[in-house]
């Protein structure tokens, strides 16, 4: 039988705690995907309004880098945005040859309102954890944020 002062016993207790943590975050994020305005908006496609709302009009390349997804795939999500009326696609002030996408009004009232809807959701459960829980989550936002930057 392992004890905790075997390495191999430490080294398996690490990563099933990272296992859970994983677990939860992934928990967390499907909850929080919930919370939405439009629900014939797939998470990928809100996905790219949240970055052009965030960042402002874009490429589709740097829309694709962005979600790190294939640039076919963000040509379809893109396309399927501009057909929903939530996106457009105009030639670049600066370059004609480039192509930026950016949201229409009905783009920013899905993104306003999801948001809202989010952090609505997120207050409420936040404020029903102890102080020292609340102090912890604020703590460990910059390593969760360095963590899904990477």
């Amino acid at each position: 039988m392992m004890t905790l002062d075997h390495p191999d016993a430490a080294r398996d207790t690490a990563l099933d705690t990272a296992d859970d943590l994983r677990i939860a975050v992934m928990r967390l994020a499907r909850r929080m995907r919930i919370e939405r305005v439009d629900g014939d908006v797939t998470d990928g496609q809100l996905a790219v309004l949240f970055v052009l709302a965030k960042h402002g009009p874009q490429t589709a390349g740097a829309l694709s880098e962005h979600d790190r997804v294939s640039a076919p795939s963000m040509t379809r999500t893109v396309t399927a945005l501009v057909d929903a009326g939530l996106v457009v696609r105009a030639p670049a002030p600066d370059d004609g040859r480039k192509v930026l996408v950016s949201l229409t009004n009905e783009g920013e009232r899905i993104v306003a309102e999801t948001r809202e809807r989010r952090i609505a959701w997120f207050s409420r459960q936040f404020d029903t954890l102890s102080a020292e829980d609340q102090r912890a989550l604020l703590a460990s936002t910059p390593i969760i944020r360095a963590l899904a930057d990477s």
